[in-house]
Order: structure tokens, then C-alpha cells, then sequence
């Protein structure tokens, strides 16, 4: 009977430290995908109209992307497609070759798209080809928001 117990607690203690890694592995994806919806909001509102252009926050956020794209790459090991109120949907870890290109893509397009963008002209040329790539991840790898 003690052998018994001894398993049940052992897995238990097991089960208890591999769920809090797979939360604080989620919790990490999170916040670093605030970090790039954060950097995206400025230059989206001067794309709207509803900011006045400011070359100095675009280039910020184009710089946040082109630092945090890569290292997202890193968010999605597979002891975290569960827990921690995760929106990855499953699709995000069968398909992780598409998804580390597409943040490829994304650090790729921001760093052309601060060397182009020079004024509010180019960046309302530019700024598109950027933040498409935002929205084609979330619209295949991404639960919707309820």
C-alpha cells in the first residue's frame, strides 16, 4: 500500500511541475506576443489616421519586431501547446516550420520597411507589407477571441 502511495504522490509532484512549466512556458508566449501587439498599436493608429505620423515610434516598433520575431521562434516547444490559457491553437505545433517563417518573414519585412520608411508617405507604402504578416498567423494559428 505504501508503494502504492508513494507513486500516486510522485506523479502526482511530477504532474504538479510539469503543468507549472508548461503555464510559465505560455505565460512567456504571451507576453512577448503582448510585446509585438504593443509595438504594433502607435504606427496602426497613424495608419488609420487616428495618430498623427511620428517617424521616431514607427521605427521603434519596426526595431521591437525585428528583436522579437526571432525569439518567438523559441515560444512553442511542445510541452506548452496545453495549460496557461494558451491561444495557440494545435495547428501552431504541426505546422511549426510555417509559423518560425512566417516570424522570419515578419523580422525580414520590418527591418526593409525601416530602411524604406523616411516619411509618412512611405510608411503608409510600407507599414502594410508588415503588419500582413501579424495578421495571416493569428487567422490560421491563433484561437478566436471570444
Amino acid at each position: 500500500m505504501f508503494r502504492v502511495l508513494a507513486a500516486v504522490a510522485a506523479f502526482a509532484v511530477g504532474a504538479t511541475a510539469v503543468w507549472a512549466q508548461n503555464a510559465a512556458g505560455v505565460a512567456v508566449r504571451k507576453e512577448t506576443m503582448k510585446t509585438l501587439g504593443s509595438a504594433w498599436k502607435g504606427p496602426a493608429d497613424m495608419a488609420k489616421g487616428e495618430r498623427p505620423f511620428d517617424l521616431a515610434v514607427v521605427q521603434a516598433s519596426l526595431k521591437t519586431f525585428q528583436d522579437h520575431a526571432p525569439k518567438a521562434k523559441d515560444l512553442f516547444p511542445d510541452d506548452t501547446k496545453t495549460g496557461g490559457d494558451t491561444a495557440a491553437l494545435p495547428a501552431a505545433f504541426e505546422n511549426k516550420a510555417d509559423v518560425f517563417a512566417r516570424f522570419d518573414k515578419l523580422a525580414a519585412d520590418a527591418k526593409a520597411a525601416a530602411a524604406a520608411i523616411k516619411d509618412e508617405a512611405s510608411f503608409k507604402a510600407e507599414w502594410p507589407k508588415v503588419v500582413q504578416n501579424c495578421g495571416g498567423c493569428h487567422q490560421t494559428y491563433r484561437k478566436k477571441a471570444t
